[in-house]
């Protein structure tokens, strides 16, 4: 007979306790924080901690110049501005990523353009990013998304051909490989995020990365409100020549990165061997979907996804409704899971209004003006459509966390897939999965 589901008032597999926290905080966090509080210098673009994180980033991901954000959106909207982008200058980008991907665009008045997601690996399907291109895209960012590579010789190929700017979008792929070379380092500029869910945690912050010391130069300037610097006493002059902003890093969260960096390969050892564990075994579930990682390249996963299949299950019940139901009884065995993404990014109200910037819907009506129209009916993504019905977030695959925990996991999967019928039958209750705060160290 099969165990009874706790979601019927049977025991949970696990307990919030059997979790371990993130980040993991070491002797190094502690005594790289105590330097800054012990040298009196808490701030500045260019202060040691800061520069030292620079040095030391650029060298692990391979690029010749890395400047520190507040960040990875900022980074974002920092190589659209380096690269020239502006207004009415179109974006392309992946329909399944954070908003960040896409709305960096907008704070730039540029426009962005979605493309489908590939069904394996999630990243931005590059077979259809030929079909986007117009006269007026400027710029494509590829997203390594969860961790996972995307495509870039492929991408790089169709930016070689039209010309075209190439921003990595690599806030959740910390020290993931694509045939042998860091993310990040492919593109024009790489972009990460140092906020505390990801593999390398700063609390907040970014991390722009490039070769070429023009746009170092341009991000600069982006980075800290257009002020020029005297090219002789290296002082600011306090003269602003292009609009900028306040995006500059901290003493403290760059110290905690620094810290972190040197933990990070070893931590996402730990996070390949859970999630390959993982894979590996509730691959053997029918109905369970695994994440998918291409032979050439490293994935790092910053999240780990499974989607629900009920054919394959051998249930006649719609995706959605099937994912809901195995989610709601997954959560109350004790795991913690949910949706990250719940829609496309153009699925969101920002691209169906197009409202702009005060209700005036700029930067569309820039080229709209012009008779271009800009469709974002969901109809047009139909992959990521299905992934957002189907998918769900497995929490907790991070260190200090391990095989034990995983087991546990595999557990709960096996007991909520021997009782499917009385899943299904609890779907509509109300039951709101996800993970708390605390797991990645947020109150």
């Amino acid at each position: 007979m099969a165990e009874k589901l706790a979601i019927e008032g049977g025991t949970p597999v696990l307990k919030r306790s059997d979790f371990g926290n993130w980040p993991i905080i070491t002797a190094d966090d502690r005594r790289l924080v105590n330097d800054v509080l012990d040298s009196g210098i808490v701030a500045g673009g260019t202060a040691p901690q800061v520069t030292a994180l620079e040095k030391e980033w650029a060298e692990y991901v391979g690029s010749k110049y890395c400047l520190t954000t507040v960040s990875g959106t900022s980074a974002l909207h920092m190589s659209l501005a380096a690269g020239g982008i502006g207004p009415g200058d179109e974006v392309i980008t992946s329909a399944f990523t954070f908003l960040a991907s896409a709305s960096c665009a907008i704070h730039q008045n540029a426009i962005p353009v979605f493309v489908d997601i590939d069904p394996r690996t999630y990243c931005m399907d590059a077979s259809k990013l030929e079909a986007a291109i117009n006269e007026r895209t400027k710029a494509i960012i590829p997203v390594h998304i969860q961790g996972c590579p995307a495509d870039m010789d492929a991408v790089m190929a169709v930016a070689k051909k039209y010309n075209l700017f190439v921003i990595e979008d690599a806030c959740q792929a910390h020290g993931a490989m694509y045939k042998g070379k860091k993310v990040g380092s492919m593109g024009n500029t790489g972009c990460f995020s140092l906020n505390n869910f990801k593999n390398l945690c700063g609390g907040e912050g970014g991390l722009f990365n490039t070769e070429d010391e023009s746009l170092l130069n341009k991000a600069a300037l982006v980075r800290c409100f257009g002020d020029e610097v005297d090219e002789v006493s290296r002082r600011r002059v306090y003269n602003a020549s292009i609009l900028g902003y306040m995006y500059r890093n901290q003493e403290l969260p760059a110290a905690l990165t620094r810290a972190q960096l040197m933990h990070l390969d070893e931590h996402n050892a730990v996070r390949i061997a859970n999630c390959n564990y993982l894979t590996q075994e509730l691959g053997k579930i029918d109905g369970i979907i695994p994440p998918y990682c291409p032979s050439d390249c490293t994935h790092v996963y910053f999240m780990y996804n499974v989607r629900f299949a009920p054919k394959f299950a051998g249930v006649d019940c719609e995706p959605r409704k099937f994912r809901v139901a195995v989610e709601k009884a997954l959560y109350k065995e004790g795991m913690l899971v949910g949706q990250w993404q719940t829609m496309p990014v153009p699925a969101q109200d920002l691209f169906q209004s197009k409202l702009g910037y005060g209700s005036s819907g700029y930067p569309w009506s820039i080229n709209e003006a012009k008779g271009i129209k800009y469709d974002y009916n969901v109809d047009q993504f139909p992959v990521s459509q299905e992934l957002c019905d189907t998918y769900t977030v497995v929490h907790g695959i991070h260190p200090p966390n391990g095989k034990e925990l995983m087991d546990k996991f595999i557990a709960a999967f096996h007991k909520v897939f021997a009782n499917l019928d009385v899943a299904i039958a609890h779907a509509d209750d109300e039951i709101y999965p996800g993970a708390d705060g605390k797991l990645y160290g947020a109150a």
